[in-house]
């Protein structure tokens, strides 16, 4: 009997709908494919405030003062191409960024991946072997 993968936490949710919500912030997975890419790409989408290092202490400090504002969804199209061309630590990292920003919010921040169906197990997969049971420890720059 194989191990159970580990369910996504509650902020993070998967679709394989064609169009991303009509609520949520909308990130091209393709302009992400690297972590220079997927800061970039976020302070484009958000917009982050001018401060933004593009580094992952950053990226927690950003989301968490933009948290104070209001609820925030970001919808991940073509998500399986998020930081596809990094080491997987950095996808581990994002989550764990993520994760931290997520429950320490005074808002609800909801992150959707979206994909083609055929795509979505693959992701799935991915997604939780970088979680391992990792999410919401304090993000580093040491990657």
């Amino acid at each position: 009997m194989g191990a159970a993968s580990p369910q996504p936490p509650a902020w993070l949710a998967f679709d394989a709908g064609p169009e991303a919500e009509a609520t949520g912030v909308t990130l091209a997975g393709a302009d992400a494919r690297t972590r220079a890419g997927l800061h970039e790409a976020l302070a484009g989408a958000l917009p982050l405030p001018a401060w933004f290092g593009r580094n992952w202490d950053a990226l927690a400090d950003a989301l968490a003062d933009r948290l104070d504002a209001g609820p925030l969804t970001l919808v991940v199209r073509d998500a399986a191409d998020l930081l596809a061309d990094e080491p997987p630590a950095h996808l581990g990292t994002l989550l764990d960024v993520l994760g931290a920003v997520a429950a320490g919010g005074h808002h609800s921040l909801r992150v959707v991946l979206r994909d083609h169906p055929d795509r979505l197990a693959a992701l799935r997969t991915r997604i939780a072997a970088a979680l391992g049971g990792r999410v919401g420890a304090p993000p580093t720059d040491a990657d």
